[in-house]
């Protein structure tokens, strides 16, 4: 791939999205962005990530100082019964999501948003992965929580790191469970115009 990267902003301060877009050769700014997460209304957990996604794609954009032309929006929710799960505020909201998740399945939801601000063009959706979690026992969670990595992780879990201990199988997209689901993003940058993967042979 060419160095075709410059214009293409994240709107987000997670090193997890901006890894998973550098392991696949998209150099990006980063320019996180200022929207309010805690505002609730009453939607679908899905419409939730993608308005969010959208929300952080624009507000970057319309900055008058801010360069770029392409600006990639996420939004990452675990949903346990129709219940979203934010980060725990503390050991022991930890230990009730890690307990309340062991030994069946959840959803990760992430939203995703490109904007073109040349075209004023934006592409979003949200895409669901199930997630399988293994019985665990009370001397893993709380071991788990021992070593600092679920608390600033939404569903108490990171499953690119320790927490992958707990999850034996997966069915959908494992980048989408990071945080960004490459497939669909790459496919949304390359009809965007910001780039080609492999360029032409012809």
């Amino acid at each position: 791939m060419s160095e075709q990267f410059q214009d293409i902003v994240l709107a987000s301060a997670s090193p997890r999205r901006r890894e998973l877009l550098a392991q696949v050769g998209i150099k990006t700014m980063v320019s996180p962005s200022e929207v309010d997460e805690s505002v609730l209304i009453a939607e679908s957990p899905e419409a939730h990530v993608i308005r969010l996604s959208c929300a952080k794609a624009m507000e970057v954009a319309e900055r008058p100082e801010q360069p770029g032309r392409w600006f990639i929006g996420s939004d990452t929710v675990v949903v346990r019964d129709d219940v979203i799960l934010g980060k725990p505020a503390d050991a022991a909201g930890a230990a009730a999501m890690l307990g309340s998740l062991a030994g069946r399945s959840h959803r990760v939801i992430s939203g995703y948003a490109v904007h073109d601000r040349l075209s004023g063009r934006t592409l979003s959706a949200a895409i669901t992965t199930r997630v399988f979690f293994k019985d665990l026992t009370s001397r893993e969670i709380e071991g788990y929580i021992a070593t600092g990595e679920p608390f600033d992780k939404a569903g108490a879990y990171a499953i690119q790191g320790i927490g992958a201990f707990m999850v034996p199988r997966i069915e959908g997209s494992y980048t989408n469970v990071v945080g960004l689901p490459l497939c669909e993003v790459i496919a949304a940058l390359e009809e965007l115009g910001a780039l080609e993967m492999f360029g032409r042979t012809d």
